[in-house]
């Protein structure tokens, strides 16, 4: 009976030690689990970088997460996600193992990501396990917008000119929530010169716009394409802008006039001056005036530079030269616009209308110049006798600019001045013409 006892106590104390230690190992099941979340706690999403910012429909981007441990103990993270319908991961795969992150230190994540229609802004949902502590979650945005930019020719010439430089700026507009960049314009077009050759923008703000200017040099009717490419995010995009090239008239370009033309004789050459007049609505630059074949110019006034010439200005000139026909001589203008296009105009004026050796009178109307070509009018000068074929010796007498010359010019002021000046002296002796007539 002592034996069975003593065996029953043994039995007992065992049963005992073991429920000790399994409360025990539970206590210490239960501090570790404890001390894994707080430690997990103290993992925290520090930062969230999206490119692109606004993605378009079906359009890859990444997202980047950074995790940081402020804890003092390391924390065991695995299966990082991002859960939701919309956006999905194109790089599950890369990490298929749990990674450790040391007290103090960062780890990041990096997901390749595909982004589906329609438009809107969807709140997807980062998660990564943490060991022995559930997960950690962190909420995300991401917008999708199909909004393309707007491109466009903002500032073009009324008409182009043949071989004149005009300036075409290309506006481009982006309506997006976000930047887009790396834009390059690339203009193109047969018998088109344009400078730059390319533009390159390295990003343009959502919300804003950019004017791009270019130097277009137009040699023929053609087409002017600028093409546009961009990137939004890694992803590349491209539009293009086309403007038709008609050649015209230059509506605003300098129009050069003549008036007051005079011509007189000295020793052996001819003196030829006038008004050249602008008439036009640009600026005439580097104006030089000068006569061509088959007249001859000669010194000292060969050419005479009138230099620059407002619009709606004047200016008064003088060429020398010798000419064995007068009958055409051309009067040659030449110029130059803002932008350094040549222009020349000639005018062909008639000298020998009435024959002398004294001229005076007006060469007017216009001709629309060309770049680096001549255009020609062609205008009397009107005289009170013919030129001979060469210029007589001496000089003119009343060569008066703007009239018809000479003194014959003074004929009826002399007359009125003698009907004047008789009309005073019969109004003064009236009396007495009165009391002769009397007497007869």
């Amino acid at each position: 009976m002592k034996k069975i006892t003593g065996l029953f106590s043994i039995i007992l104390l065992l049963l005992l030690a073991a429920t000790a230690s399994a409360a025990t190992a539970t206590t210490t099941s239960d501090s570790t689990t404890t001390a894994a979340q707080d430690a997990a706690s103290l993992v925290y999403v520090s930062s969230v970088k999206i490119d692109p910012e606004v993605f378009y429909p079906y359009e890859q981007g990444t997202v980047t997460i950074t995790l940081t441990n402020s804890g003092t103990v390391s924390v065991g993270l695995s299966n990082p996600d991002i859960l939701s319908d919309k956006i999905h991961i194109l790089n599950r795969e890369s990490w298929s193992t749990m990674s450790f992150i040391g007290p103090g230190s960062t780890t990041t994540y990096s997901f390749l990501v595909k982004a589906d229609p329609p438009d809107g802004t969807y709140f997807p949902l980062f998660s990564v396990g943490a060991q022995n502590a559930g997960s950690i979650h962190y909420p995300l945005t991401i917008k999708v917008d199909s909004a393309d930019i707007k491109a466009s020719i903002s500032q073009k010439p009324d008409s182009f000119a043949l071989s004149t430089k005009d300036t075409v700026n290309v506006s481009i507009i982006n309506p997006r929530g976000s930047a887009i960049k790396n834009i390059i314009i690339t203009p193109k077009g047969e018998g088109i010169e344009v400078t730059p050759s390319q533009r390159y923008i390295s990003s343009l703000n959502g919300q804003s716009s950019v004017e791009v200017p270019f130097s277009v040099t137009p040699g023929q009717d053609s087409t002017l394409t600028f093409s546009i490419t961009y990137q939004n995010g890694d992803n590349d995009h491209s539009t293009e802008v086309i403007q038709p090239i008609v050649l015209g008239d230059n509506k605003k370009a300098a129009i050069p006039v003549v008036n007051n033309v005079a011509l007189t004789t000295s020793g052996t050459s001819y003196s030829l001056t006038g008004d050249v007049n602008n008439a036009g609505l640009t600026d005439a630059k580097s104006m030089i005036v000068t006569v061509g074949s088959p007249a001859k110019a000669v010194e000292p006034y060969a050419q005479y530079a009138i230099g620059s010439l407002a619009a709606d200005d004047f200016s008064s000139f003088e060429i020398t030269f010798t000419a064995s026909d007068l009958s055409s001589v051309p009067l040659v203008i030449t110029w130059k616009d803002n932008d350094g296009n040549s222009f020349t105009s000639t005018k062909n004026l008639n000298l020998r209308a009435n024959g002398g050796s004294t001229g005076t009178g007006t060469a007017s109307g216009s001709s629309s110049a060309s770049v680096s070509g001549v255009t020609t009018g062609s205008s009397s000068i009107r005289t009170n006798s013919g030129f001979s074929g060469g210029p007589p010796g001496g000089g003119s007498l009343f060569g008066l600019g703007g009239s018809s010359g000479g003194i014959s010019s003074f004929y009826p002021v002399i007359a009125a001045g003698i009907i004047i000046i008789a009309g005073i002296v019969v109004w003064l002796k009236r009396k007495w013409i009165s009391a002769k007539l009397k007497r007869h």
